[in-house]
């Protein structure tokens, strides 16, 4: 099926930020979704860089109010994966044919990833209103999807690569973008010491940017 547009818009629209999660450690899984939830961040994008991401998705879907992705997804077994594993929807970096025609029998939505004009129309074509924008900063960042805006009035966005607090304010000022990613909100160093305290912190900081 295309892209569930009502799916994806009512997962996005949760939070003004979807944290993009790269972990091993299935220990930490479920308090630091605990303390990303808390701090008003339900929406959580787990990506499968890491041998153990799949646990780590099962553990955060236990977690009351928590939303998990995943993402990285590039292939039908990933997907396949993501829906065992307790996933609500999924994120991939690209937007291959063939990928796209796995998503077809997949009953989870998929918010594919794209960098061009000609990329999101052919998206656009397949049924997806919904794309994620990535790598956002390298490829030119908010003036890109502002210039996205006018021709490409029907399509919405979620950057993802290379934001921080101040740039992520920038891009959920832009009328085409409904939340970003953004990985800034859990500091490696927080995660090495298990300061979930200053994570949850700064999920507050990162849940008030919109308005």
């Amino acid at each position: 099926m295309p892209q569930d547009a009502n799916a994806i818009r009512s997962i996005l629209s949760l939070a003004p930020v979807v944290p993009v999660i790269i972990l091993d450690d299935v220990a930490q899984a479920r308090p630091l979704a605990e303390a990303l939830v808390a701090g008003g961040l339900p929406v959580l994008e787990v990506t499968l860089r890491t041998p153990n991401a799949l646990k780590v998705m099962e553990e955060m879907a236990k977690v009351s109010g928590a939303i998990v992705g995943s993402g990285t997804v590039r292939n039908g077994a990933h997907m396949k994966s993501s829906v065992d594993a307790g996933c609500r929807f999924m994120v991939s970096p690209g937007a291959s044919p063939r990928l796209l025609d796995a998503a077809e029998d997949v009953a989870i939505p998929l918010l594919p990833g794209i960098g061009t004009p000609t990329e999101a129309m052919a998206a656009a074509e397949r049924g997806y209103s919904f794309l994620k924008f990535f790598p956002a900063e390298a490829l030119g960042g908010a003036p890109v999807l502002k210039a996205f805006a006018s021709p490409l009035p029907d399509i919405t966005f979620c950057p993802t690569g290379g934001i921080d607090p101040e740039k992520a304010k920038v891009y959920l000022g832009l009328p085409n973008v409904i939340c970003v990613g953004g990985s800034w909100i859990m500091p490696a160093d927080s995660l090495a010491s298990g300061d979930f305290a200053r994570i949850e912190a700064l999920a507050k900081e990162a849940s008030a940017l919109r308005g």
